[in-house]
């Protein structure tokens, strides 16, 4: 079957990750995956939260959240998959008593909105660390890995990866997979909308959601190898 912008089912939508695009933000990233656009902002805060005052741990944790119209009709949504994440990757001993907060907000939304955030928000987290350790606020490296996400789902029963919305809305099953950059899985969130999903179809979606986590881990370093701005 074809898919809507005619690519294979392995490809993902062409992927841009434009570091620096905001002036005031330790870590700022606006990630594009096809259409749908998030702006990724990292703030930096020489605190944590008062449960973890004193232990000589950071903290991270991020917001996710659209504008109004960044749908075809008027809506919000929220989700803490973004900030489980992101956690995963950060040494917090290392970070110190520092909290990082990943405000991630949904400019344009054509499916993959929240896989769109986890990889970009963490490129705007490696940002800001990069700018703790620059004035020596950290105690080491605090990244322990980076992490990445990729939607994938059975459309027309075929395997798909990075679902457009158009797919995503047609989707008998779909699927969000977060990874770290050795292809380990932080996530997995999974639904049959319609028929049950049989195990053997559950590791072709897995397979193609590493190779696609792969990929964008590789864009991810390309990107942060770059001069941001």
């Amino acid at each position: 079957m074809s898919r809507p912008d005619g690519r294979s089912v392995t490809e993902l939508r062409p992927v841009k990750l434009t570091r620096g695009w905001l002036d005031h933000a330790e870590g700022s990233v606006l990630v594009e995956f096809g259409r749908t656009r998030v702006l990724c902002a990292a703030s930096v805060a020489e605190e944590v939260p008062r449960w973890r005052r004193g232990s000589g741990l950071g903290w991270v944790t991020a917001e996710y959240a659209m504008l109004p119209r960044a749908t075809n009709t008027r809506g919000d949504r929220e989700s803490r998959l973004v900030g489980r994440s992101l956690r995963a990757c950060v040494d917090y001993k290392a970070l110190g008593e520092n909290t990082i907060v990943i405000d991630c907000d949904v400019l344009q939304a054509d499916g993959g909105t929240r896989t769109a955030a986890v990889t970009g928000g963490y490129v705007a987290l490696a940002d800001a660390v990069t700018w703790l350790r620059g004035r020596k606020r950290t105690k080491g490296d605090p990244l322990l890995t980076s992490v990445a996400a990729v939607s994938v789902g059975l459309v027309d029963g075929e395997p798909r990866i990075d679902l457009c919305y158009d797919e995503d809305v047609a989707a008998d099953t779909d699927m969000n997979v977060v990874c770290t950059a050795a292809g380990d899985f932080v996530e997995i969130q999974g639904t049959a909308e319609r028929e049950p999903f049989s195990r053997d179809l559950l590791g072709q979606l897995l397979d193609l959601a590493v190779g696609g986590c792969a990929e964008l881990t590789r864009l991810q370093a390309e990107a942060l190898s770059r001069h941001a701005g």
